[in-house]
């Protein structure tokens, strides 16, 4: 027997068995990697939680607040967006928003999700499959692209809005997230945004001006009675704005821990203190509180809190939502009067102004002991004795404005080149819904 062993047969015998053998066998284990399964889990779910801003969110929120021959077509935006969004954002968007380490630009070593090993994870999220974190931020370019279509509703066209929203994505959008989250020049200069105030809400809010003044008012504006068509529409898009809220917020500390539920609770309060603030001056100026301006009060305290919430404490967040429902307020009333542009659904006055009233509130209120992570000292305001923070969210807006304005500008240019952004009048006045879509409510 042990001669057979030996043998020269044997090895051959035993080489085949093993060859059939061996692919059964348990393989070895893989490295252990840092993905946190608590941790992934938490973020699959605020992933879901802020696609639901958008579908069926902001879809709801913003139909509700048209005429009813163009309810279908306000919904159509959302839907869209969507869609085309989430195919830019996986070929190539993310890519040059999240990976390398230009000042304003990334690279293209994601293309298409090159390189993204299944239990990957990147810098930014290093407790979290990255392919979840692609899809996390995916779903916050999806809806600050729906969201500028909301200041030229009633009479884009749906053609340009697909045009314009996907050349606005590369122009304005990604060049923004990496300026200040991807590690470009924003970032390298100490300016924070916690979930998107700069980002998502001043990039919107500017972007939906500039267009709603590039392509002009509504025929009737200013004459015609252009008051939401079906409020309860609304009002349920609030409900899951403001639930989804506490994906976009918490699921900004990229993993559940303290910060997350610090940020949440912060972000209810300011909705809420938003609200009441917003219905009290209506109800001293106009002797009853509406239900639109419950709503909008509540939506600019959640747009106002986004950049500040992960680094501030409740109270704070009380305070910064009831200065919003003030000031925002005060710019969708006195100031679009004053100036008589018509962004229908108030984009810049909420979102726009509510998006830098926050990102400097971060420069005054940030709490390090709220903001502190294990990577290292957390960020702190003026009134914790850091100045420079203030200084630094001053440049940050500033730079958002200037970027946001321009970039619109050329995506809307250019956007003219491919197809006609207004409908005819005759269109306009039919409704949106039959003239573009074939299709309406009644």
């Amino acid at each position: 027997m042990s001669r057979f062993l030996k043998s020269r047969s044997a090895r051959i015998v035993l080489g085949l068995m093993l060859g059939l053998v061996l692919p059964v066998l348990p393989a070895a284990a893989a490295a252990p990697t840092s993905i946190n399964a608590a941790d992934t889990g938490f973020m699959f779910l605020c992933t879901a939680l802020v696609l639901m801003m958008t579908l069926p969110g902001l879809a709801l929120f913003y139909s509700g607040m048209v005429r009813e021959k163009n309810i279908l077509a306000t919904m159509a935006q959302s839907a869209a967006a969507t869609a085309v969004v989430s195919l830019l954002w996986f070929v190539a968007a993310y890519s040059l928003a999240f990976s390398g380490a230009g000042a304003v630009l990334g690279d293209l070593g994601r293309l298409g999700l090159t390189g993204m090993a299944i239990d990957g994870v990147s810098a930014q999220a290093p407790t979290i499959p990255e392919v979840l974190f692609m899809a996390y931020q995916m779903t916050f370019a999806v809806i600050t692209v729906a969201l500028v279509g909301g200041a030229v509703a009633d009479r884009m066209s749906f053609a340009a809005f697909l045009v314009f929203g996907a050349l606005w994505l590369f122009i304005v959008y990604v060049p923004s997230a990496h300026m200040v989250w991807g590690g470009g020049w924003l970032a390298g200069m100490g300016t924070v945004d916690f979930a998107g105030g700069l980002v998502v809400h001043v990039n919107a809010g500017v972007g939906g001006l500039v267009a709603a003044l590039v392509i002009g008012p509504r025929i009737g504006f200013g004459k015609e009675n252009m008051a939401p068509s079906n409020l309860s529409l609304a009002v349920i898009g609030t409900g899951l704005l403001w639930v989804g809220w506490f994906g976009f917020n918490g699921g900004s500390a990229l993993a559940i821990g303290p910060r997350a539920v610090f940020a949440v609770t912060s972000t209810h309060l300011a909705a809420s203190a938003g609200a009441v603030v917003w219905s009290l001056i209506e109800y001293l100026k106009r002797g009853k509180p509406s239900v639109l301006g419950i709503i909008s009060g509540a939506v600019a305290g959640l747009g106002t809190i986004t950049p500040a919430s992960g680094f501030v404490e409740p109270w704070q967040g009380v305070l910064i939502g009831a200065v919003a429902g003030g000031v925002c307020y005060w710019a969708c009333t006195a100031v679009k009067g004053r100036f008589g542009y018509d962004d229908s659904l108030d984009v810049f006055g909420v979102h726009g102004v509510g998006g830098m009233l926050g990102t400097l509130a971060a420069g005054l209120f940030a709490t390090a002991s709220v903001s502190a992570t294990a990577a290292g000292p957390g960020v702190s305001g003026w009134f914790e004795g850091n100045p420079q923070q203030f200084l630094a969210q001053l440049l940050g807006v500033g730079v958002t404005i200037v970027w946001a304005a321009v970039g619109t500008w050329v995506a809307l240019k250019l956007a003219g080149l491919f197809t006609t952004l207004r409908v005819p009048p005759s269109s306009e006045r039919e409704g949106l819904d039959l003239a573009l879509h074939g299709e309406a409510i009644k």
